[in-house]
């Protein structure tokens, strides 16, 4: 049974060329909460996808400043987390949750 909190700790998947070779190696990248834990991401994909996790790494990629017609602004903290899948799993997140 889903809980309706693993919707909360999995953001959107993270959709790059980089991330599409990391798939490859049984990788997946996903955008996170910023207050999920390990245990918590591990827990919501294998509930909302039905797969087992071998590993998470989580990392913080900071917010930039940019500016956008001379008015400078920060982007947002983002939390990224790379799951890692047993082998012979598989994710297709092109389709959505």
């Amino acid at each position: 049974m889903t809980d309706v909190r693993h919707y909360d700790v999995i953001v959107s998947p993270v959709i790059t060329e980089k991330t599409t070779m990391a798939s490859e190696a049984d990788q997946v990248v996903f955008n996170v909460a910023k207050t999920a834990t390990k245990p918590e991401i591990k827990k919501a994909v294998e509930a909302l996808f039905g797969v087992k996790v071998k590993a998470v790494n989580t990392l913080v990629r900071k917010g930039k400043i940019k500016r956008f017609r001379g008015v400078k602004g920060k982007q947002s903290d983002v939390k990224k987390a790379i799951v890692t899948l047993v082998d012979g799993e598989s994710i297709n997140v092109t389709t959505g949750l």
